[in-house]
C-alpha cells in the first residue's frame, strides 16, 4: 500500500482563509446540515485530512464551499489537493503553474514544522517512479513564461545562486539539522514570490533552474535530518524544476540525490535503475564528476545484490570518468565530487563483495586526499570498519578517535547514525583502545540535535 501524502494544498488554503481545524469542522458540519447530511465533525477529522486522508461522499465538495465563501473565490477539489482520483484534473492542476502552487505550499508546511509534513513516510512503487518517468519523457514545458505583479531581475536570479552556494557550504560545515529551517525560510520568503512574478520564457528558464537547485539543497538537508519523505517530495519537487529549465544535466544531479536516498532506503534495484535513466536521459550533459558518482553508486547497488561482475563494471566506469574530471568545467551542484569520494564510494562496494585488501586500500587513499570535515568523517568511518574486519583494532581505534574529533559541532543525522555503527563495531572488538575510542564518540554524541 502506497504511503499517504500530507495535504499541504489544504493546509495553506486553511491558513490562508483563517479557519482553525475545528472551525473548518464545525462550518462542514454546518453546511452538510444544510443539504440534509447528519455531520458530526471535529478537529481530529480535519487533522486526518491533512495527513493524507480523503474525506467521504459529499464532504471533498463542501470543504470547497466552506473555503471559496470565505475567501471570495472559487475554490475547486484540485485547489485543496482532493481532485477526484482517476478523473481528469483541471487544466492549473496539471500545469507549471499548478506545480508551482503546490510545491510553494510544502514549502510553508516545512517552515511551520507541520508534523504531517515532517513525519510523512517516503514513498515507494509507481508514485516513487513516476517523477523520473516524467523526467525522461515529453511532454517538455514549450513555454515557461508568466505574468505577474513581480517582475524578476537577472539580479534575483543571481540572489538565488548565491544562496544556493551559501546553504551548501553551511551544510557542509553545520549539517543539515541546522541548515534546513534557513534554507526553507528563504525559499518561502524569496523564491516563491519569485516563482508566482512575472518573467519572459528565457528569464523563466533561468528561474527554474536556479530554484530547483536550491530546492535539492532543502532535500539534502531533510535527508541528513532523517525526514526522508520530505527529503523525496523536495527531490521530486527540484526534478521537476529542472525539467521546466531545460536543464537534463541538473535534472540528472537531482536523480543522483534520489539514488543515494534509494541506497539508504535499501531500494537497491531502484537505485541501479535511476542511475541508468539519468545517465541514458542526460547523455552528453552528464559531466565526468557526475557520472563517476553515479557510477560508484550503482556499483555499491549491485554489490549489496550479491551481482559481483555488475559491481566491478560499473567501478571500472566510476574510475574512468573520474580520471576525465576537471575542476573549471563543473557546474557548482557537481562541487561534492571531491577527489577521493569515488574512492570510498568504491570502498564500500568492494567491502560488500568481501575484497578487504582492495576495499581497504581505496580507504586509505581517499582519507590521504582533502576533503571538508564532513566528507572527511565518512571517509573515516569506512577505513576503520575495514580496518576492524583485517582485526587491526588498534589503528581502527586511532582512526574512529580523529572521526569523532571532526563529527564534533556537525548536526547531521546521517553523521550520527555512521558515529553509532562505528561504535557499535569498536566494542565488538573489547580492547582497552577500542573502548576508549567508543567513549569519545559518545561524548561526540552527547549534545542533541534539537
Amino acid at each position: 500500500m502506497t504511503p499517504r501524502q500530507p495535504n499541504t494544498l489544504l493546509d495553506a488554503l486553511l491558513d490562508e482563509a483563517g479557519v482553525s481545524h475545528a472551525g473548518l469542522a464545525a462550518r462542514v458540519n454546518a453546511a452538510g446540515q444544510a443539504r440534509g447530511l447528519p455531520l458530526r465533525y471535529e478537529h481530529t477529522a480535519v487533522a486526518r485530512w491533512l495527513k493524507g486522508q480523503r474525506p467521504r461522499g459529499q464532504v471533498p465538495d463542501l470543504i470547497c464551499e466552506v473555503l471559496s465563501a470565505r475567501l471570495r473565490r472559487p475554490v475547486t477539489l484540485d485547489d485543496i489537493g482532493l481532485g477526484v482520483p482517476g478523473a481528469p484534473a483541471s487544466p492549473h492542476a496539471g500545469s507549471l503553474s499548478g506545480f508551482v502552487d503546490r510545491a510553494t505550499a510544502l514549502w510553508r508546511s516545512d517552515e511551520l514544522q507541520r508534523p504531517h509534513v515532517l513525519g510523512a513516510p517516503a514513498v515507494t512503487g509507481t508514485p516513487a517512479v513516476m517523477p523520473v518517468w516524467e523526467w525522461e519523457n515529453p511532454p517538455e514545458d514549450a513555454d515557461v513564461s508568466r505574468g505577474g505583479s513581480l517582475r524578476v531581475s537577472p539580479d534575483d536570479i543571481e540572489t538565488l545562486r548565491a544562496a544556493r552556494t551559501h546553504y551548501e557550504h553551511m551544510y557542509r560545515k553545520a549539517g543539515g539539522v541546522a541548515t534546513r529551517a534557513r534554507v526553507v525560510g528563504f525559499l518561502n520568503n524569496e523564491a516563491a514570490p519569485l516563482l508566482r512574478g512575472s518573467y519572459p520564457d528565457s528569464t523563466g528558464r533561468q528561474l527554474h533552474r536556479a530554484t530547483g537547485a536550491l530546492v535539492a539543497v532543502a532535500g539534502i538537508c531533510a535527508y541528513d535530518s532523517d525526514a526522508q519523505g520530505l527529503a523525496q517530495r523536495y527531490f521530486h519537487q527540484a526534478l521537476r524544476l529542472a525539467k521546466a529549465s531545460g536543464d537534463r544535466g541538473l535534472g540528472a544531479y537531482v536523480i543522483a540525490l534520489l539514488v543515494n536516498q534509494a541506497l539508504f532506503m535499501r531500494e537497491f534495484r531502484q537505485a541501479v535503475a535511476f542511475a541508468e535513466a539519468a545517465l541514458r536521459t542526460a547523455g552528453r550533459d552528464i559531466t565526468p564528476a557526475l557520472a563517476s558518482d553515479l557510477y560508484a553508486m550503482q556499483a555499491k547497488a549491485y554489490a549489496h545484490l550479491g551481482d559481483g561482475a555488475g559491481a566491478l563494471a560499473r567501478i571500472r566506469r566510476a574510475e574512468q570518468a573520474a580520471e576525465r574530471i576537471h575542476r573549471g568545467h563543473e557546474p557548482d551542484e557537481t562541487g561534492y565530487v571531491q577527489p577521493g569520494l569515488v574512492n570510498v564510494q568504491v570502498a564500500e562496494a568492494l567491502l560488500s563483495l568481501g575484497d578487504l585488501t582492495a576495499a581497504g586500500a581505496h580507504a586509505e587513499a581517499a582519507v590521504g586526499t582533502p576533503a571538508h570535515d564532513r566528507g572527511r568523517v565518512h571517509r573515516l568511518a569506512m577505513l576503520s570498519q575495514i580496518e576492524l574486519r583485517r582485526g587491526d583494532a588498534d589503528k581502527a581505534a586511532v582512526t574512529a578517535a580523529e572521526m569523532a574529533r571532526l563529527a564534533r559541532g556537525v548536526e547531521s543525522q546521517r553523521l550520527r547514525d555512521r558515529l553509532r555503527t562505528v561504535r557499535e563495531h569498536l566494542l565488538r572488538n573489547d580492547c582497552a583502545a577500542t573502548r576508549e575510542a567508543a567513549e569519545l564518540i559518545d561524548a561526540a554524541l552527547r549534545v542533541p540535535l534539537r
